[in-house]
């Protein structure tokens, strides 16, 4: 089995809403094996272009584990919130 990666490019509008729905993910990783590798702030970008402010890279054991948590219905009750306090893209990769 390879393990899968969420990588999500985040440009935070609320901030308020922001720390809420950070607080409230790693509750819904736990069931599917999920672990967030890191959050971080955008330096530089040394090629290219990327409009995003923010990464976040979470772990999971596999893709059907990604897949389930992000279609799970604690995941689900979330991006309401996360659309409220954020623009980005999320993509899944395996390796």
């Amino acid at each position: 089995m390879n393990d899968a990666y969420l990588i999500g490019h985040i440009t935070i509008k609320d901030p308020e809403n922001w720390v809420e729905y950070k607080s409230r993910v790693p509750a819904t990783l736990a069931l599917h094996g999920g672990e967030v590798v890191f959050r971080g702030t955008v330096d530089a970008v040394l090629a290219g272009s990327h409009p995003h402010t923010d990464t976040v890279v979470i772990r999971f054991p596999d893709c059907q584990s990604l897949h389930a948590w992000h279609d799970s219905a604690a995941y689900q009750a979330l991006i309401a919130l996360r659309a409220e306090a954020s623009d980005g893209t999320l993509i899944a990769y395996t390796t």
